[in-house]
């Protein structure tokens, strides 16, 4: 799709809040061009957050529900699924306004009563844990997730096979050394040997021993992310690529 396709065919203006994460303040419906390349975007951003164009990060927001991140500098705002009311969340470390600056803080009481804030912007639009609904929602979500964790756990015995499919990895084989929890961790876990070198651990955590395999062969994996089943370790021929 192209840019020009992206911006046809509707406003050209488009009306967001923004916020950052040096305060909790938010600046309410913003008017800008959905032409505006991101650099340019984030320049007009400097005035109003103190941060820098350089090195802010920019989020896009709907309520509390992270859509994307505006992380193109050359592409027009308008590329990005951005409609009115919608907030762009400004990161960045604030350094060059906040020297010989001193820091100014609310105490509890006057940050309620404050109008302009993430808090009370979620909570006049029952957005995240000021949603009822939406909390009862991610609760019977949890506790189910849970209940299914702990049968697969009981189910499946330590040399069992598996796959396990996370974010940002590939699908990887291997067999199941250890289950359980972890000192210091909250939630129970995998032990896993892969059966190539993808993972991250030799089977310790923390400097505990969980289980024995060589260096980047294991790792620990939240239950839900292990299917448990027949998976044979592939056979890796050398003659197959040279």
């Amino acid at each position: 799709m192209s840019e020009a396709t992206v911006l046809s065919g509707s406003s050209d203006i488009v009306k967001i809040n923004i916020s950052n994460s040096q305060t909790d303040a938010i600046s309410f419906e913003r008017k800008y061009s959905k032409s505006l390349k991101i650099c340019e975007f984030k320049a007009k951003l400097e005035p109003i957050t103190g941060g820098s164009a350089a090195t802010m990060k920019l989020e896009l927001y709907r309520g509390e529900r992270l859509v994307c991140r505006l992380d193109d500098d050359d592409r027009p705002l308008g590329y990005y699924s951005i409609e009115d009311g919608m907030r762009v969340h400004v990161i960045d470390n604030f350094a060059f306004v906040q020297e010989n600056v001193q820091k100014f803080e609310l105490s509890q009481e006057e940050y309620d009563r404050k109008q302009e804030s993430v808090r009370n912007y979620l909570r006049q639009n029952k957005l995240g844990k000021y949603n009822e609904e939406e909390m009862r929602k991610l609760e019977e979500e949890r506790k189910k997730q849970q209940e299914e964790d702990n049968k697969k756990l009981e189910q499946t015995s330590v040399g069992a096979r598996c796959k396990v499919t996370t974010k940002g990895n590939p699908t990887r084989l291997g067999t199941v050394m250890f289950k359980g929890e972890l000192d210091g961790k909250p939630g129970q876990f995998f032990g896993i040997k892969f059966d190539e070198p993808l993972g991250v651990n030799d089977g310790t955590c923390n400097g505990k021993r969980y289980f024995d395999c060589p260096p980047k062969y294991g790792s620990f994996v939240a239950v839900k992310s292990v299917e448990i089943g027949d998976f044979p370790p592939e056979n890796y021929d050398l003659d197959d690529e040279l």
